[in-house]
């Protein structure tokens, strides 16, 4: 307690901030969130306007747009899309959505934002950290957008980086400077992502405030919480393999490298193994799928229940699930290399713990749909993201069942069967939760409030374009049509989907121009929107209870404390009344009446 007395003087009498210290080089989590926030939304741009590009490419193969000129000059020459920048910009894609957009755009924007808010803190712990964290990530991330501009073209191998094309430069161009430039941006993205994970842990553990006990948590900062500890747990193994990789391609080594041919020449490594590679990337890389969810389930807890006006369904139970697939997403990874040869009686078992994850999420998928049954839904578009976030968690997570089947998995593994799949299951619904949260924090981040009318149009066309998009690629999927292909004209059975390509193309497009009415509302809404009050969506949580205009250290006075759980929504007493006259919800910060129980679920 004395350390908090301490701190509280700190923030009485500190210094006057210029634009340096308050804009750029800031320890304030609140603007350290935006900062995350508008840094996530511009990786995102690119990362969409790649994925129309390479679109274009395979609804129409071969034809000439001036726009693939403008855009990739000497890779597309006379307008037709060079095959070498295809693989190009479907690497950059999935690395910049998966690490630039959604991890950071999540876990960096809404930790960052809300786990001090929502225990009661006036800062994170560390903000030196927390603000060093930052800008290694925004490092990160000009590092990453530098690689496309080498002579050589950007890195070409996949997101997933795969050796022997990611380890020789001399492999395609693809693999020379783009390459290590792109391992060494991944290098300080993870040192970004534990430093601030570290922080997040810290902060949830000491610094609650007095009452808030981690049963009264809300769910949002038990899910970024816990995605932080599974960020320490399994990102420094990619950072390995990152470094590996380095010495692979600089310093002769052979970890991920054996028996190597080119043109008839034989190369002098050996005793290597990129199934090890495999092996070291996977175990990242589907732990980091929940890193991309988990933040986006907790958004959609209390998106739901705050605009259902119910408590959530099952408290305990939401809190011990995302505990559950925490705990499972790092004993799956194998699925992801079923044809790799692995042993059959290896791949049974990790088919048995893919298989085991579906239960904590079903747990999950039936308590947000209990939790809006018979509620009082406020539709606003928060809460049409969230409920639109339900529906593609559920029809991605159907065809996960599919392929996290060995035997199963054999027929449509490098299909766009996997494609469409975790576009819905994590790219889509990943999405969903950061809008979802974007639109419901708005207000606590600039003051503001976006415009509904636009929320409503942004949402429509891109849930619909969404499965207009990734639904047919299933079909695309089961015929056989593999993933990364510039074109498929070199076989003939393919013909018949040239419409459907198209048609997927077309919905893309629509859905690209669609985020721009999105982009629009936020800035607009940023200096003209209306004014935000304290607390918009009549909402339990701490967050709502700090003044509109931001001040470092969050309360004016006291820290407020905290008596009941977050999700004290249309509470009646024993004769049937609310128990605060005539509002239908009892903020944390309300100390229990005479004879009234403390709800837990």
């Amino acid at each position: 307690m004395s350390g908090t007395h301490e701190h509280d003087d700190d923030h009485g009498h500190h210094h006057k901030e210029t634009f340096i210290t308050k804009y750029i080089f800031s320890m304030d989590h609140k603007m350290i969130a935006k900062q995350y926030l508008i840094t996530g939304l511009i990786m995102g741009f690119i990362g969409i306007a790649m994925s129309l590009l390479f679109r274009m490419q395979l609804a129409w193969p071969g034809e000439s747009f001036p726009l693939f000129e403008a855009v990739l000059g000497k890779w597309a020459p006379g307008g037709v899309m060079d095959a070498d920048v295809y693989l190009a910009l479907v690497t950059m894609h999935g690395t910049i959505m998966v690490f630039f957009v959604l991890t950071a755009g999540l876990s960096g924007t809404f930790s960052n934002l809300l786990i001090p808010l929502q225990i009661g803190a006036r800062d994170m712990a560390s903000g030196l950290l927390n603000m060093i964290s930052y800008w290694l990530f925004f490092t990160s991330a000009v590092i990453m957008v530098c690689s496309l501009f080498v002579e050589s073209g950007p890195a070409a191998a996949g997101w997933t980086i795969y050796p022997p094309l990611s380890a020789l430069p001399m492999a395609q161009s693809g693999s020379g400077a783009g390459m290590t430039l792109w391992l060494v941006s991944m290098a300080i993205f993870i040192a970004s992502s534990l430093l601030g994970s570290l922080n997040y842990i810290v902060t949830v553990i000491n610094l609650r405030t007095k009452g808030m006990s981690m049963t009264r948590l809300p769910l949002t900062t038990w899910a970024l919480f816990v995605t932080a500890i599974i960020g320490v747990v399994s990102f420094p193994v990619l950072l390995s393999a990152a470094l590996l990789l380095i010495m692979d391609r600089s310093f002769g080594t052979s970890f991920f490298l054996s028996d190597i041919f080119i043109q008839g020449e034989v190369l002098h490594y050996q005793g290597g193994s990129p199934v090890l590679y495999e092996h070291l990337f996977w175990f990242l890389g589907h732990p980091e799928v929940y890193i991309v969810i988990l933040p986006a389930m907790g958004i959609v807890s209390d998106v739901m229940a705050t605009n259902a006006r119910k408590p959530i369904f099952g408290y305990r139970a939401m809190i011990m699930s995302i505990i559950a697939i925490a705990f499972l997403s790092t004993i799956v990874w194998g699925h992801h290399m079923f044809i790799s040869g692995m042993n059959p009686f290896l791949g049974s078992v990790f088919t048995f713990t893919t298989l085991l994850i579906a239960i904590p999420s079903a747990v999950k998928a039936f308590n947000w749909i209990t939790t809006i049954w018979k509620g009082n839904l406020q539709m606003n578009v928060s809460m049409l993201f969230s409920i639109g976030f339900v529906s593609t968690f559920i029809t991605g997570g159907l065809t996960g069942i599919i392929l996290g089947d060995s035997t199963l998995d054999i027929n449509v593994h490098d299909t766009y069967f996997v494609v469409a799949h975790f576009h819905l299951v994590m790219g889509i619904s990943a999405l969903y939760g950061l809008l979802a949260g974007v639109y419901h924090w708005f207000p606590k981040m600039f003051g503001r409030m976006m415009n509904k009318n636009l929320g409503y149009v942004h949402f429509w066309i891109t849930a619909i374009c969404a499965y207009g998009v990734f639904f047919p690629m299933h079909f695309v999927g089961m015929a056989g049509v593999p993933r990364r292909y510039y074109e498929n004209t070199a076989f003939p059975m393919f013909d018949e989907l040239t419409d459907v390509n198209i048609l997927i193309t077309v919905f893309a497009l629509i859905a690209g121009a669609t985020q721009l009415v999105f982009v629009g509302n936020f800035i607009y809404s940023i200096f003209y929107g209306k004014k935000a009050e304290q607390n918009p969506w009549n909402a339990t949580t701490l967050e709502w209870t700090t003044p509109v205009e931001h001040i470092h250290g969050n309360w004016p006075g006291a820290i407020p404390e905290v008596h009941r759980w977050a999700y004290d929504y249309s509470k009646t007493n024993e004769n049937g009344e609310y128990v605060l006259p005539g509002q239908d919800f009892v903020p944390q910060v309300v100390p229990l009446q005479d004879g009234e129980e403390e709800l837990t679920h």
